[in-house]
């Protein structure tokens, strides 16, 4: 579909460069004003709106990101564009946590530049005058704009009354119109999916693909093939050409969730795809462009990982762009008496059992829990009790967590911490440590099941998938005939 025209503002000190872009743009059938220095484009906006601000980094007055600080300053709607040198990655993630739309490195590529600009002119509102000049305190008391019906709706599931959940549901609709990367944190259980389905549904490019996918849950051998697409014969057994998650994604948003599990070799790889905008699938000898926009989420401190060499500094840096943090739910938990009526409305639904509303004794208890797993731990609550009542917020299955099945070791309970043991108890090598400790754990859950590699993952709380990928990197043998005790077939 043909981008709508747009007026366009081209600010470049270079007059060739500055009559590409302008020709390039007539043909698409935009409406083009060129600038050669930063006064000149200030002039042309303050007589005139444009839809989108197209500038490079540096120009004979000074650096066009001051054109972006003004812009947000004046609470105009124009969409930036930033040009940068190549290779100036700082730059970039610069301009994009100041606002910019999206950015281009140079020399700039006509083919992208079409791209980034039709993206940047999808879903513009229709045009009025530029806004006046507010001070401080009139800004501040600004309606923001009407949102669409699906935004509203994914807002809407981040149930919460609380000052955190309004603080997030405000920084989703600031953040989501940008093509900025960006990186959800938070515990386990918290809803990084919801946020990031409500970021796409609040952002320009709503009406795209919603490709999620779960990293932690793909064999490492299967991973370039997943996310960069395979040609017909690239391997053994493919049949036929298929498209990754790059591909799938295109115009639309993609979803990393639980990111601190794809190994190095993969994660190089990643960052190239987000550097040059384009992928080559297995078997293929030519790059195809993408246009998608990255958002990523982790339970996990990425900072740590990345100065203990597990996660690449580069590609934390390109992903975390705009950081959105989830309060636990202990944080919030003012919230828990309408999260518990959305919840159990929701399970009555889904059911077919009748209404229910949660009991002051149930309130009370889950005021007394320190839920370590959060809204999902939760649910498992309220479904306990949808099926027996207060009877069951005392009843064994309550202290699960607490007492593991014979040849498990006991999992640690949610209590302050106890004091650091003096520095000749810390391990010399942290990850060994914690894979030993992983593989021990793995170990006993496989013994407790009879070598059932889905009721030992079932019990772990992970899935098939999760389970052969940790017993494959702990190299954790189990003999052939054990395979015979696994109910999934092999991918």
């Amino acid at each position: 579909m043909p981008a709508p025209a747009a007026r366009i503002l081209v600010v470049d000190d270079e007059p060739d460069l500055r009559t590409l872009y302008e020709l390039t743009l007539l043909r698409d059938g935009h409406r083009v004003s060129t600038a050669g220095t930063l006064q000149e484009a200030r002039e042309l906006l303050a007589a005139h709106r444009f839809d989108v601000l197209i500038t490079d980094m540096r120009l004979p007055d000074g650096l066009g990101m001051a054109l972006l600080h003004e812009l947000h300053q004046q609470q105009r709607q124009e969409r930036s564009i930033v040009i940068t040198a190549y290779g100036s990655a700082e730059n970039a993630v610069e301009a994009l946590r100041y606002g910019a739309f999206d950015y281009l490195t140079k020399p700039v590529d006509l083919k992208q530049f079409r791209r980034i600009v039709a993206s940047a002119t999808q879903g513009l509102p229709p045009p009025k005058a530029p806004p006046p000049a507010q001070d401080e305190a009139t800004a501040a008391t600004s309606p923001p704009a009407t949102a669409s019906s699906a935004a509203c709706a994914a807002l809407a599931r981040l149930v919460g009354a609380s000052s955190a959940m309004q603080q997030l549901r405000q920084r989703i609709q600031k953040v989501a119109p940008s093509m900025a990367p960006v990186l959800i944190t938070g515990e386990s259980g918290t809803g990084k999916e919801l946020v990031a389905r409500a970021l796409h549904a609040c952002s320009h490019r709503s009406t795209g693909p919603w490709v999620a996918v779960n990293c932690g849950a793909i064999p490492e051998h299967l991973l370039e093939a997943e996310f960069f697409g395979a040609r017909k014969g690239a391997f053994t057994g493919a049949t036929a050409d298929r498209e990754g998650f790059f591909q799938a994604a295109n115009g639309g948003t993609l979803f990393l969730d639980e990111l601190g599990e794809l190994p190095l070799a993969m994660q190089a790889k990643l960052l190239r795809a987000i550097q040059e905008r384009s992928v080559r699938a297995l078997g293929a000898t030519q790059e195809e462009g993408v246009n998608v926009r990255i958002i990523s989420a982790t339970h996990r401190n990425l900072a740590s990982d990345v100065q203990a060499g597990r996660f690449r500094q580069d590609l934390f840096y390109r992903l975390n762009v705009i950081d959105v943090h989830l309060p636990a739910l202990r944080e919030r938990r003012e919230d828990l008496p309408l999260l518990c009526a959305r919840l159990l409305a929701a399970m009555a639904e889904e059911s077919g059992l009748p209404a229910q509303t949660a009991s002051p004794a149930l309130l009370e208890h889950l005021q007394t829990l320190p839920l370590p797993g959060n809204v999902r731990e939760l649910e498992n609550l309220l479904h306990r009790y949808l099926a027996l009542g207060d009877e069951g917020l005392a009843s064994p299955a309550a202290k699960a967590t607490q007492t593991p099945p014979p040849g498990l070791p006991a999992l640690p309970t949610a209590q302050p911490e106890p004091p650091a043991p003096p520095p000749a108890d810390l391990p010399h090598d942290l990850q060994a440590w914690l894979d030993g400790q992983e593989r021990r754990i793995l170990i006993a859950a496989l013994q407790a099941h009879g070598f059932n590699r889905t009721a030992a993952a079932a019990s772990l709380g992970l899935n098939l998938r999760q389970m052969r990928y940790r017993i494959e990197r702990l190299n954790i043998s189990i003999a052939p005939e054990i395979q015979l005790h696994d109910d999934t077939p092999q991918p």
